[in-house]
Formats: structure tokens, C-alpha cells, sequence
């Protein structure tokens, strides 16, 4: 009998972390858009001992993830999957960033919905900003951004509203969207005895979280850790952690909702202690 499957999307810092953790006695099949950081990752996790299967997928095509989706059922019976990969303010525009952390995360969650094993569970990685605007978004809105169809999800009018031109707006939006479709996701997870949860990291110290604090963001997201309840940036591993949980045994009853993991800066927020006027 073949052994159960983890499917990493996304090798950066915390793809690679979350792969390491999960990947123990089992086979991991990683998949990213670029092929060089593929194979990189691939290469180190086969040194330390992991079954590593390997497919670039471009996640804003259907086609794309479908096929890695069908490729994670022909290694065998697909147990975990971890949805890893975004874009940031600072790497892209706003309409990449909404083909990949928006539409990219739709594809992963209807692909992947469609082919996990009863007793499995998925973890989508958000972000904090979507916390930071919950609220801020009229209910008819978060209701379409939860249960649009996907092929119709970037056809919503307001894509074409000025304010969403702009990539750190398009990003917020995005994130607080994974949000809403997880949840949404969840009773087709449920139907096959499954499970889907999203994490939401705060600044996290990868290549990525490191670009964006050099970036003209840099300074604010600086005070946001100064001000946070824990004083310092998170790592790969405190994200793996909150990963491993929301995949494992002691989860089984946790489905369809956001786990917070910023050291505190939304608290730190909503107490009035950090303003970001």
C-alpha cells in the first residue's frame, strides 16, 4: 500500500519548513512556480532521507493545479496539504498578487477538495492583513469573496475600484478572502471527512518577510513587532508548528476557521496600543 502523501504548494521558507515537519514516513510531493527553487528544496530534503516527488505548478491556472492535484492522487492516498504560496506588496502588482494569493488559493481548495482522503485536512497560509481588515469590508462583499464561483472570481466589479490598484490594498483584500473561502471550503472538505483551516502569520523572518521590511512598509511593520506582545519577528518554524497542529490528531475537530500566529500585533491593535492611522 502506498504511503499517504503531503503536498507542500509553495518551497520558500516556510514551505520548506512545513515539508520538513510533515514529511517524516511519509512521501512529500512539493510543487512551485519556479522550477531552480524546486528542485533546490527538493534536492536538500532527499539529502536528509525524505521521499520527495516533484511538479511546477502555476497557481492561478485551474489546469496547472488540477494536474499537480492528479499527480498527488497517483503517488497514493493524499492525507495533507499545504497551501504556501503568495506574493507580496513589495514583489508584485496588484493584479498578480490577486492571480495568485486570491485566485491561486480558490484553485488549491477546489483541486485539492476534490481528491483528499477521509481523515485528511489542509492548511492555507493567509496573513494577518486579513485580520487587520476584517471589518472594514461590507457583508455583501466578504459574502462574495467567499462564495463566488472561481472561475468568476476575478470578474467582481470591484477589482476595477482605484483603491484596488494598489498592491498592499490588493494583498489585504486577497488574504482576508483566503479567510472567507477556507471557511466556505469547509463543509465540501467535511462532505469527503476532511478538514480545512487557514493560519494567519504576522511578520515572519523568510526571504519574503525580509523584502517587505525593506520595503517603504519596512518601518510600520517594525513598529508592529515593537509593539506586539512577544517584541520580535516570527520564524519558519513557529509557523510549521501551528501547521502541524491544524494538520495532526489533536485538530480533529478543528475546521473551517483562522488560527492567528502574528506574536500579538492584532492585539496590540485592537487595544489601542499600536496605531496604524
Amino acid at each position: 500500500m502506498a504511503e499517504p502523501v503531503v503536498v507542500v504548494v509553495g518551497v520558500g521558507g516556510m514551505g520548506e519548513m512545513i515539508a520538513r515537519r510533515q514529511g517524516t514516513g511519509k512521501q512529500l510531493l512539493l510543487a512551485d512556480v519556479s522550477e531552480a527553487a524546486l528542485q533546490r528544496s527538493a534536492e536538500t530534503l532527499r539529502g536528509d532521507g525524505y521521499r520527495v516527488h516533484t511538479q511546477p505548478v502555476d497557481v492561478s491556472s485551474a489546469e496547472s493545479v488540477a494536474a499537480l492535484a492528479a499527480t498527488a492522487q497517483r503517488c497514493g492516498p493524499v492525507t495533507q496539504v499545504a497551501h504556501t504560496a503568495g506574493l507580496s506588496p513589495a514583489q508584485a502588482s496588484a493584479e498578480a498578487i490577486l492571480r495568485v494569493d486570491l485566485l491561486g488559493v480558490a484553485h488549491v481548495l477546489d483541486a485539492f477538495g476534490a481528491v483528499i482522503e477521509a481523515g485528511g485536512a489542509g492548511v492555507v497560509i493567509a496573513s494577518m492583513a486579513g485580520w487587520l481588515s476584517a471589518g472594514a469590508f461590507p457583508a455583501e462583499l466578504e459574502g462574495a469573496l467567499a462564495a463566488t464561483p472561481t472561475a468568476q472570481l476575478l470578474d467582481l466589479p470591484l477589482w476595477a475600484e482605484p483603491a484596488f490598484q494598489e498592491p498592499g490594498a490588493a494583498y489585504s483584500l486577497a488574504k482576508r478572502a483566503n479567510q472567507l473561502r477556507v471557511q466556505a471550503a469547509s463543509l465540501a472538505w467535511g462532505a469527503r471527512g476532511a478538514r480545512i483551516n487557514s493560519i494567519s502569520p504576522g511578520v515572519i523572518s523568510t526571504p519574503m518577510g525580509q523584502q517587505e521590511l525593506d520595503s517603504p512598509s519596512g518601518a510600520q511593520m517594525r513598529a508592529m513587532v515593537a509593539a506586539s506582545g512577544t517584541g520580535r519577528l516570527g520564524t519558519p518554524s513557529d509557523i510549521a508548528d501551528a501547521v502541524a497542529f491544524l494538520l495532526g490528531e489533536s485538530a480533529t475537530f478543528v475546521t473551517g476557521t483562522d488560527l492567528l500566529v502574528d506574536g500579538g500585533v492584532v492585539a496590540a491593535v485592537r487595544s489601542g496600543a499600536l496605531s496604524l492611522g
